[in-house]
């Protein structure tokens, strides 16, 4: 009986947790049947390798024939024999059935064949003994030997030589032509195809990890023709169950099983893919294959199979599996009891694991390091914090060391049942075992966040730990900004004056990082409480910092403290970027300092070097629209065109919005046109300032097919129907003007007190007073309330009728309503009065209204003089006049 020692890897329970790949050794007793054509992943069939030389010499048969290195670094043969390790010294000899040819020493010099001392007639063997000899210690001889071959016809059919050249060339990585001396070996005469030479190639490309080329060369041998033999999809799967590459391992399979070849290896490769990757029921239609297929399981098919059904917690299967193992000959394997004690802590069965811990013994098993990793795990998954700790502290007690994973359980269980004792125990043993403390502290902070127990975190980081925080930027900076994140500014603060590293460049970093976190989260006052620390650390003015500052200060609406640190920008000589500039801007638009905004644009038109990105351009031109700058507004819209920044939906309806009575008309259909044609929307407010424009224009088919557009667009609203009765009205279109009344109405709006105005604007200027009067009265019995523009307009109609009555009448109605008039009402009332001969009156109007703080302006002025002439007061109107010319009005 033979002993056969496996190395067997297993798949983890848990990525994260549990590791079985760590290579574990077994000797393995009881004998293993293998027939000629069943072979594990780790036997080779050397006799299937001799008859494919036809012949020839068997040239290092375990390689050629695709036998592999166990992991312990012995070879496996088939048979009772033990496998020996292989002897890598270069032996000058060649075999040929069991018969060594002895080489002449004269034949060599240097590594080198001595050329003129090779003698005519030497057999095959003897130069493919020469070749593996210069294979053994020079590449390039031994490639210029395999040329000399050639040329003197010692290469056809010639498959040891080719074997020993392929082996050269594998090593160096001439995969060229490689491939270019296989194609010209299958396609030479009387060549009986074999895998010996694809199998040199994929394995040193297997030993290598590289996928790619063993699977070229795997689909060249199937192109060809050439059989593969069990050693082949031996190396194949083992290297795609390393790589976990399912879709090669699975088309490798499928030809496996296709040619009839049954490796048992494959089976385990297969299934173990399949559960890495959680394709468990995949897995166990490989499971339902073996059986189908009659394979002998080997210890490593019972382990995976084991393995899959405990990954997905089908315990009563994985209990099957060991019972039928141990039936088959096996003796109890501590592997095989981990892995069950590992798949009940993943279903939370821990009573079933602390019986199969307890019976380790009368199955003659001594519970090991991954044992007791295993009970850690499971208890700590079931919340028992008690027997976590127990199992954890007999790990230790024994010698073994914990994973990092036990540590990341144990440290999550103290958080949650609030052992800070055991919790700074837990750091200082993730300390002893290597692990790194920006790790660790990245360990507690997600076990205490967690658990919402984050202020716990300052009371156990203790001792070395604190101080390296302290001394270590990198866990300093990640333990201040949980702080921050989790609004512990006075914690941050206290470390902020603790640290013991220097570092001005990330120094001013962190602080960004924390002013700007306190702001995303809205906590304002906290940001503003580190950035007044930064000034006690005397750290330079950075403009990051300050500038996010000033963007904090607006939001608060303290614009003086937003000022006071752009001035001192501007003092300390540091340029602001884009960002700054855009940042002041806001400060002012938003203060309503439009001047100030203007002014801070134009230093930065100064900078050439500063190009506004698509934010600038939108504030900008929301500032000049703000302003009245239609110049600007025109000059603006011409440089965002040769800008070439990308228009998105907003800076379409932006550019809309404000340039629209900037630009032709012309440019402006082009631009709402080129919006349309991209698939953007218009919003209400673009299909509004359109609607006024054209319908100021006159242009009242463009006003239809716009308001048509909007309604398909769902955003006419009343605004949308006041704008364009407004423009009927100027146009005295009455009839239009009615309808687009009647389908407001239609359309679940009331009619508004702006729709009202504009009617009333409309009638009295067209000296409708009956319809004019009809409107007043409407409006009044409506829920409707007159503002300042309707006593406008009324005192300008009856003025003009030169109803004098009508106009005081408004004029205290006006006064009793709480309004008061306002500017254009005095502007109005002067003209009512000139009109109607009341020259002293309207001349005391302009009294009035610098006593009530209402400025006149130019339109005043020059009513007040047209109504002088008009009741021949020329003297008083050339006074008014010249001195008008010396105010500069």
């Amino acid at each position: 009986m033979s002993s056969l020692r496996l190395s067997i890897p297993l798949d983890a329970f848990d990525s994260k947790r549990f590791h079985f790949s760590s290579t574990r050794t077994f000797i393995i007793s009881s004998p293993i049947i293998v027939s000629k054509t069943r072979v594990a992943r780790l036997d080779t069939e050397a006799n299937e390798a001799k008859n494919a030389t036809n012949s020839h010499s068997s040239i290092d048969n375990e390689s050629l024939s695709g036998g592999r290195k166990l992991k312990s670094g012995n070879s496996v043969t088939t048979g009772d024999k033990r496998g020996i390790k292989k002897d890598v010294a270069p032996k000058f000899s060649f075999r040929t059935k069991s018969n060594e040819l002895e080489l002449d020493e004269g034949l060599f010099v240097n590594n080198d064949v001595n050329y003129s001392a090779l003698k005519p007639g030497l057999s095959l063997d003897h130069y493919n003994a020469i070749l593996k000899r210069l294979e053994s210690c020079s590449d390039t001889n031994a490639l210029k030997f395999f040329d000399w071959m050639r040329c003197k016809r010692k290469l056809e059919g010639n498959v040891g030589a080719y074997s020993l050249i392929l082996r050269v060339l594998a090593r160096r990585q001439e995969w060229d032509r490689a491939e270019d001396l296989i194609k010209e070996l299958c396609g030479s005469q009387g060549f009986q195809q074999s895998f010996q030479v694809f199998n040199t190639v994929i394995y040193v490309c297997s030993k290598k990890g590289n996928v790619k080329l063993s699977s070229k060369w795997f689909q060249l041998m199937l192109e060809l023709g050439v059989r593969p033999n069990v050693a082949t999809i031996g190396m194949l799967m083992g290297l795609y169950q390393k790589n976990w590459n399912v879709d090669e391992a699975e088309l490798a399979f499928s030809h496996m099983r296709k040619f009839g070849i049954v490796c048992e290896s494959a089976y385990s490769a297969m299934i173990t893919i399949y559960t890495r990757l959680r394709l468990y029921g995949k897995a166990e239609e490989v499971i339902e294959l073996m059986k189908e297929d009659r394979v002998k399981l080997n210890l490593e098919n019972w382990l995976v199979m084991l393995n899959a059904y405990c990954q997905q917690g089908k315990m009563g299967e994985a209990e099957s599996v060991l019972v039928s193992m141990e039936a088959s000959g096996f003796a109890p394997n501590i592997i095989a009891y981990n892995t069950l004690i590992t798949g009940y802590g993943k279903v939370s069965k821990m009573e079933a694991a602390q019986s199969l811990f307890h019976r380790f013994c009368d199955l003659g098993l001594k519970p090991d390091e991954t044992t007791y990793r295993s009970m850690v795990e499971g208890w700590g998954r079931a919340g028992n914090y008690e027997e976590a700790k127990c199992y954890y502290q007999e790990l230790q007690r024994l010698g073994y060391k914990p994973n990092s994973s036990n540590l990341f359980t144990l440290i999550n269980l103290q958080a949650k049942y609030g052992d800070n004792e055991g919790a700074i125990k837990t750091i200082e043993d993730m300390v002893n075992v290597g692990c790194q403390y920006p790790s660790i502290l990245g360990i507690i902070l997600q076990a205490y966040e967690k658990v919402g127990k984050i202020d716990v975190v300052p009371y156990i980081l203790k001792g070395s730990f604190h101080n390296h925080i302290r001394l270590n930027q990198t866990s300093f900076s990640i333990l201040v900004m949980a702080y921050i994140k989790h609004g512990m500014v006075d914690e941050c603060l206290a470390m902020l004056q603790e640290k013991k590293w220097r570092d001005l460049a990330f120094e001013s970093h962190l602080y960004h990082l924390l002013i700007c976190s306190c702001k995303e989260s809205g906590r304002l006052h906290d940001a503003v409480k580190i950035y007044n620390h930064t000034m006690e650390s005397n750290v330079e003015i950075n403009l990051h910092i300050t500038s996010t500052m000033i963007d904090i200060y607006t939001v608060m609406g303290e614009f003086g403290e937003g000022e006071k640190l752009y001035s001192k920008l501007k003092s300390s000589g540091v340029v602001l970027d884009r960002i700054g500039f855009s940042i002041v801007v806001r400060m002012y638009m938003k203060a309503g300092s439009l001047e100030e905004a203007c002014s801070v644009l134009e230093i930065m038109d100064e900078q050439k070097d500063i190009v506004p990105d698509v934010f600038m351009f939108r504030d900008m031109l929301r500032l000049y629209q703000k302003c009245g700058l239609q110049d600007k507004l025109h000059e603006l819209y011409y440089r965002i065109r040769k800008s070439g920044i990308h228009w998105d939906q907003e800076m379409y309806n932006c550019v809309i919005n404000c340039c629209a009575r900037a630009l032709p008309l012309d440019e402006l259909s082009r631009t709402f046109e080129e919006m349309i044609r991209c698939g953007f929307t218009p919003n209400t407010v673009t299909f509004n300032v359109l609607l006024d424009v054209y319908g100021k224009a006159k242009r009242f088919k463009k006003v239809n097919e716009l308001f048509l557009l909007a309604k398909r667009y769902g955003v006419v609203d009343v605004i949308s129907y006041n704008t364009i009765i407004a423009a009927y009205g100027q146009n005295r279109d009455f009839t239009n003007m009615s309808t687009a009344i009647r389908n407001m109405q239609f359309d679940g709006f009331s009619v508004s007190l702006e729709a009202y105005n504009s009617m009333l604007d409309a009638y009295g200027k067209d000296k409708q007073m009956e319809k004019f009067r009809s409107i007043l009265k409407r409006m009044k019995k409506s829920t409707c309330e007159t503002d300042h523009y309707t006593y406008n307009i009324m005192i300008n109609i009856y003025g003009e009728q030169g109803w004098i009555d009508e106009v005081t009448d408004v004029l205290r109605e006006l006064k009793e309503s709480g309004l008061g008039p306002d500017l254009c009402s005095y502007n109005t009332l002067i003209k009512a009065y000139g009109i109607g001969g009341m020259v002293e009156e309207a001349v005391g109007l302009v009294k009035e209204m610098r006593v009530t703080g209402i400025t006149p302006d130019k339109v005043t002025y020059t009513n007040l003089v047209t109504a002088l002439r008009r009741n021949d007061e020329f003297l008083e109107a050339i006074k008014w006049s010249l001195w008008m010319k010396q105010m500069g009005i």
